[in-house]
C-alpha cells in the first residue's frame, strides 16, 4: 500500500510509525439510515407485535407469557428470538435476551431470581391493547436495532479472503468462513494443542499442507472504554497461549490480526494494536485490509516455518 504516510527508517512496529490511522481503515456501511430503515423494520416486524399481543392476551401473568415465548414446542428460533426481544423491551430489561434464547436453561431461573422486575399482565395487557400506530413503528425500530450487527465483519472478512485468493494463488490456501460460521479451533489443526483457541482463519502452503499462519478478524465501527480493554486484553492472551505452546515443543506459526473498521482508531485501542503488531520478534502483525499488501507477505510467512 502506498502514500499511508509510514516511515520505516525506525525499528518500531509497523503500526506505530503510522501518521494518520484514519489513512488506513476500510469504510464499510453497517446498514441503511434512518429515516429510510423504519418502514423495512415495520414490515419486517409488526406481524411479530400482533403474536406479542396475542401471547399477552393468552397468558395470566408475564412469568406464563415468556414461559410460552420460550416454548420450543410452540416457537421456532427466528419466531422466538423477535419475541424476546420484546419482552426485554417491553416487560422486563434485566432479560438478557442472549441468555433467555438458551431453551436448555428452565424459564424458572428468571422468572424466580428477576420475576419481582416484570410488568404486571394487566398493564401489559391495557397497553398492547391501545397501542398506538406510532408506537408499534417505535417498538419496530429499537427491536431491529442490531440487525447488522456482525455484517461488516463479514464482509471484511470475504473481502480479505478475496485478496488473499488473488495474490496467493496457486501458492498458498486460506481456510475458514466467510460470513457466519463457526471458528477453527487450534486443537483441530494441532492434535497437541491443549485448550481453547478459537480461529478466523488459517492459511497454509498448497503444496504441504503445512500452517503457515492463524488469523483473527475484526471490526469495529466504534470501540472504546471497557469493551477496548475486553477486545485488546483478549488479542495478548491469544498471543501468550500461542508463543506457550511453541516453547513448549509445538509448532511454529504466525499471527494476524486483521483489524479494520473507525473504532481501530481509538487511541486505547490503537496503542494495543501498536503493541501487538510486531511482538515475539515479528512473529504478530496486525492490519487493516488497506496495509495488508504490504504486511501479509511470502517472505514474512515462510519465515522460520519448517515445511513438512
Amino acid at each position: 500500500m502506498k502514500n499511508i504516510g509510514v516511515d520505516m527508517s525506525t525499528e518500531k512496529s509497523y503500526f506505530s510509525l503510522i501518521k494518520s490511522p484514519e489513512s488506513i481503515i476500510t469504510a464499510i456501511e453497517s446498514g441503511i439510515t434512518f429515516p429510510e430503515f423504519i418502514e423495512g423494520r415495520y414490515q419486517r416486524y409488526s406481524p411479530y407485535i400482533e403474536l406479542f399481543q396475542k401471547l399477552i392476551n393468552e397468558s395470566e401473568t408475564t412469568g406464563e407469557l415468556l414461559e410460552k415465548i420460550r416454548d420450543p414446542k410452540r416457537f421456532k428460533a427466528d419466531v422466538r428470538m423477535p419475541l424476546l426481544k420484546l419482552f426485554r423491551r417491553c416487560v422486563s430489561t434485566v432479560i438478557d435476551t442472549e441468555k433467555s434464547k438458551k431453551i436448555k436453561i428452565p424459564t424458572s431461573i428468571f422468572t424466580e431470581n428477576y420475576g419481582h422486575t416484570f410488568k404486571d399482565i394487566y398493564l401489559l395487557r391495557e397497553q398492547f391493547n391501545k397501542l398506538p400506530e406510532k408506537y408499534k413503528y417505535s417498538l419496530t425500530s429499537l427491536i431491529g436495532e442490531y440487525d447488522d450487527r456482525g455484517k461488516q465483519g463479514y464482509i471484511l472478512t470475504d473481502l480479505f479472503f478475496s485478496w488473499f485468493e488473488e495474490k496467493f494463488h496457486g501458492r498458498l490456501s486460506i481456510e475458514g468462513p466467510r460470513g457466519a460460521g463457526r471458528d477453527i479451533e487450534l486443537s483441530k489443526i494441532f492434535s497437541d494443542f491443549q485448550g481453547n483457541f478459537p480461529c478466523d482463519f488459517v492459511i497454509k502452503d498448497e503444496q504441504t499442507g503445512t500452517v503457515l499462519a492463524v488469523g483473527f478478524a475484526r471490526y469495529d465501527s466504534t470501540r472504546g472504554g471497557s469493551q477496548s480493554d475486553d477486545r485488546t486484553g483478549g488479542n495478548n492472551d491469544k498471543v501468550m497461549k500461542a508463543h506457550e505452546y511453541t516453547k513448549n515443543g509445538g509448532k511454529f506459526f504466525k499471527i494476524i490480526f486483521l483489524s479494520d473498521g473507525p473504532g481501530l482508531t481509538h487511541r486505547d485501542t490503537w496503542e494495543e494494536a501498536c503493541i501487538l503488531d510486531g511482538k515475539l520478534n515479528d512473529r504478530v502483525r496486525v492490519t487493516t485490509l488497506k496495509t495488508a499488501d504490504e504486511r501479509i507477505t511470502l517472505e514474512w510467512l515462510y519465515d522460520g516455518i519448517s515445511l513438512d
